[in-house]
């Protein structure tokens, strides 16, 4: 199945299930995904290599991008409540993603103070410092963990570098708290193999980890779109809603979007 890319560097704003209203940023090309996981469930579609180098639009082309679209909206008088970067991919490949940053926070000061800044991330590129820090200084600093153990993790995120869980568990325990933790909850038959992270095995794991790395908030939510396997199941609200309060018994905030 192909995904649904997103053809603007700034787009929206748009009503969000989770931050509102949410005008969102793609710092990734235009016409490709570009991801450094090929998880089973991106409405973005499969993860795939050309063989040329995508183009990547500058700090500067983006900073220009997200001006004009502030002035727009400010002249009609509209506030977004999210800056929110997403996209066809992850964002913390863009080797500026630093800069880009500091650039929307200046902006995000100058037009609409009240907004928060927001990035959806895999986490596979905490390992450089720089996104780090980026992620350090925004308002809501939301990581994926989709499994409790490395098959599973494996098997949905499907990671085109080699890293295992503990790997990513580890660097997000280093924000010491200050993170919000996105799961996605599926089953189904992919490529002939069952794959399902809602099975207590993979659940008890999944909370050993959240008690290790004590996030400030936990979101768990079903697929929402078509994925690129029509023979994902969504989870029901009503399982999600058992797995927030098991969240919550360890301590966490835990909140259900479907």
């Amino acid at each position: 199945m192909a995904g649904i890319l997103f053809d603007e560097i700034v787009f929206g704003p748009v009503r969000s299930r989770r931050f509102g209203v949410s005008l969102g940023i793609n710092l990734l090309p235009l016409d490709s995904k570009m991801c450094s996981y090929d998880c089973i469930y991106c409405e973005c579609g499969l993860t795939k290599h050309s063989g040329h180098k995508p183009k990547l639009f500058t700090a500067g082309e983006i900073k220009e991008s997200l001006q004009q679209r502030f002035e727009a909206l400010a002249a009609e008088s509209l506030s977004p409540d999210n800056i929110t970067f997403a996209g066809n991919g992850e964002p913390t490949l863009h080797p500026q993603f630093g800069a880009i940053i500091d650039n929307t926070i200046a902006l995000r000061d100058q037009y609409f103070p009240a907004a928060k800044i927001t990035v959806l991330s895999n986490a596979t590129m905490l390992n450089r410092k720089a996104v780090v820090e980026a992620l350090n200084k925004i308002d809501n600093n939301v990581l994926k963990l989709d499994a409790g153990t490395n098959e599973t993790f494996q098997a949905i995120n499907r990671p085109l570098a080699r890293i295992t869980l503990d790997e990513v568990v580890e660097r997000l325990v280093a924000f010491k708290g200050d993170l919000t933790i996105q799961s996605l909850f599926l089953r189904g038959v992919i490529e002939g193999k069952m794959i399902d992270n809602t099975v207590e095995h993979e659940v008890a794991l999944w909370l050993s980890h959240l008690e290790k790395i004590r996030p400030k908030l936990v979101m768990l939510y079903p697929i929402d779109r078509r994925t690129p396997y029509t023979s994902i199941e969504k989870v029901s609200e009503s399982e999600l809603l058992i797995l927030a309060g098991r969240v919550e018994t360890i301590g966490l905030k835990a909140e259900v979007f479907c």
